[in-house]
């Protein structure tokens, strides 16, 4: 049972240095979330500025042509990285210049699309930064839960247990003891007479 406790110990100690490792990385992370959400909402106001200009100048069906030929030209690689033992996803994005006529379209069109372009990227690193600080809570939760069992419930049990069975073994003792007393005592009195 003390290598029970001792190994116990060790394990929690061992996961409250992991844990604080994962606070400290989803910390990181919701920095530079917050700085990047900050970013896309500058961005996404800016495009919704010039997107809402290039549908006034050129109207609806053209912009809408426009925007269906788009999605071809932007790639998204996904792959994972290791944070910590934990698998969260990478995602990269490749823009390329869309090709559209440019005789039919005005110059709004062609910066709400510049401006889309721009805005892309940088959503998509957001939603790997959201992605890796999910999964980051996640593991802290576990990690949580995993480490308040140890400290409360099975490191104090492991401890009882202890105390339970040293005072037993010390009860034990006290009676052998005793006993041996009076089979002292009885085997003088039997000498004796």
């Amino acid at each position: 049972m003390r290598r029970r406790l001792a190994l116990a110990r060790k394990i929690h100690r061992i996961l409250k240095d992991r844990l604080s490792l994962l606070v400290n990385e989803y910390l990181v992370h919701a920095r530079e979330a917050i700085e990047k959400r900050s970013r896309v909402v500058e961005l996404l106001a800016k495009s919704y500025d010039k997107v809402s200009l290039a549908l006034g100048m050129n109207g609806l069906e053209v912009c809408e042509s426009i925007a269906s030929i788009l999605p071809k030209y932007v790639t998204i690689l996904v792959a994972t990285r290791n944070i910590l033992g934990l698998s969260v996803p990478v995602l990269e994005s490749k823009v390329k210049p869309p090709l559209y006529p440019l005789y039919i379209t005005s110059s709004y069109v062609d910066d709400a699309v510049r401006t889309c372009r721009e805005l892309l990227p940088e959503l998509i690193e957001l939603a790997e930064l959201e992605k890796t600080m999910e999964r980051l809570s996640l593991e802290i939760i576990k990690m949580r839960r995993r480490v308040n069992a140890l400290e409360y419930i099975v490191i104090p049990r492991i401890e009882a247990t202890i105390k339970y069975l040293r005072m037993k073994f010390e009860e034990r003792e006290r009676e052998d003891k005793a006993r041996l007393k009076r089979i002292k005592v009885v085997l003088s009195r039997r000498r004796g007479s």
